[in-house]
């Protein structure tokens, strides 16, 4: 199961919607295939696994991270190519919360002679597909906040200026970050600031959807991050200048409203659920990142700490209404590690 979740993890940034799915097909102590889920409308993991063996598999069993599929989607239904390759038994670590599966695909292989296990390596699992668990359980995407800083909470000097407090080792982990998510989100101030083209340029992996919070619509025309080199989706408040409005949409960006005053972000977070956004890196700034976590929105922290004093300058996090340490907001599953000189924190906030 440890080798399924590994092989599922490849599918990163390429299968969303749909899961990370891994697929290992043993006969006693021999693994005869293994596959996963490539890119999204390709062949699931199990298909992907069944398709690279080199001999029968009758009597096998095979080990996946996820309940087979058991309907129409993409692909034919996973438990249907399962039976007639007479697989003996399924090792499963999660079943799918997908209303569509959700303990259909295991019912529909027991009635057909396959014996099934569950929960092997459970909470493995569920990590790996936090943001697909989330999607259905909740209703709403998995929201990263990522900033980087120096060592003394700055993201950029008095002046604003802010390139490059990190190094390029952690600008290319921050490019493998994007590719991971569904959507990259930025204020209207990053875009006034620094131009940013918001696509995935580092590394190898597909661009997300750009979305920009833009209450009175001050992005530029000739702005990078209305290039066509991927989406992008501004979004605005009712009382924007629909001159403006126009403007952007003739040049084939997507305008929508959102609230009146400031941009409403748990009405766009369910606009964007949707549309089948999973994940979302929220990349700054300070306004946004402070609005976000201010909310109760997000779920994951990345910080990027620089080995640099800037003194006087703008902070990460501006104020979140908090006057007693005993109502910080907690991290946990904290991770850190080193990219060249700077030191990178992972964790999950406490719910």
């Amino acid at each position: 199961m440890r080798r399924a979740i590994r092989l599922a993890q490849r599918g990163a940034g390429w299968v969303s919607p749909n899961p990370m799915v891994g697929a290992v097909i043993v006969k006693g102590d021999r693994i005869l295939a293994e596959g996963y889920h490539r890119r999204f409308g390709g062949d699931h993991a199990e298909v992907d696994a069944m398709k690279r063996a080199q001999e029968p598999l009758q009597g096998a069993t095979m080990y996946v991270n996820l309940e087979p599929c058991c309907h129409w989607g993409k692909t034919p239904p996973c438990v249907e190519a399962i039976v007639r390759a007479g697989i003996r038994e399924v090792v499963i670590a999660n079943l799918d919360p997908n209303p569509l599966v959700a303990g259909k695909g295991v019912k529909f292989l027991e009635e057909h002679g396959v014996k099934v296990r569950t929960g092997v390596l459970e909470a493995e699992g569920r990590t790996l597909n936090r943001a697909y668990f989330k999607y259905h359980e909740e209703g709403m995407p998995l929201i990263t906040a990522k900033w980087a800083q120096s060592i003394d909470g700055r993201i950029a000097t008095s002046t604003g200026a802010s390139h490059w407090i990190s190094s390029e080792g952690a600008r290319r982990y921050a490019h493998g970050l994007r590719a991971a998510h569904d959507a990259v989100l930025v204020g209207i101030g990053t875009v006034l600031a620094d131009d940013p083209q918001l696509t995935v340029r580092l590394v190898r992996g597909r661009n997300p959807l750009r979305v920009v919070l833009d209450s009175r619509l001050q992005t530029p025309l000739e702005a990078k991050v209305l290039g066509a080199e991927a989406p992008t989706l501004i979004v605005t408040t009712s009382k924007a200048d629909q001159e403006k409005a126009k403007a952007l949409r003739d040049r084939g960006v997507e305008v929508i409203e959102k609230g009146e005053d400031r941009v409403d972000l748990k009405g766009l977070l369910e606009e964007l659920v949707q549309r089948q956004v999973l994940s979302i890196l929220v990349e700054g700034g300070r306004e946004v990142l402070t609005s976000f976590l201010r909310e109760g929105l997000v779920d994951r922290v990345v910080v990027v700490v620089a080995p640099k004093i800037l003194g006087t300058g703008i902070e990460a996090i501006g104020d979140l209404g908090l006057r007693r340490i005993k109502d910080a907001l907690g991290i946990q599953e904290l991770r850190v590690k080193r990219i060249g000189p700077d030191w990178v924190f992972e964790g999950w906030l406490k719910r």
